[in-house]
């Protein structure tokens, strides 16, 4: 039980330094092109989301203090 508590970090380790491109694995192909383009897509273009599944982020900074309307639900609680 010791020796794997020392060997799993080193695995961990050893599984997050690869830096080769991403190719298909032996005997695979990657996924038939979809409908209307000419070529496959290749690993990066699979790779990439689309802007609806990783939608950009918004932030607001308020730059002045703000009165906030009332809030119906902002209820005390109860006792």
């Amino acid at each position: 039980m010791r020796r794997a508590l020392l060997v799993l970090p080193l695995l961990a380790l050893a599984a997050c330094a690869q830096t080769a491109d991403l190719e298909p694995a032996a005997g695979e192909t990657l996924p038939p092109a979809p409908y209307g383009a000419q070529e496959p897509l290749d690993a990066e273009e699979l790779l990439t989301l689309d802007p609806q599944a990783a939608p950009e982020r918004s932030v607001e900074l308020r730059r002045e203090s703000e009165e906030r309307e009332d809030d119906p639900f902002d209820l005390p609680p109860e006792s």
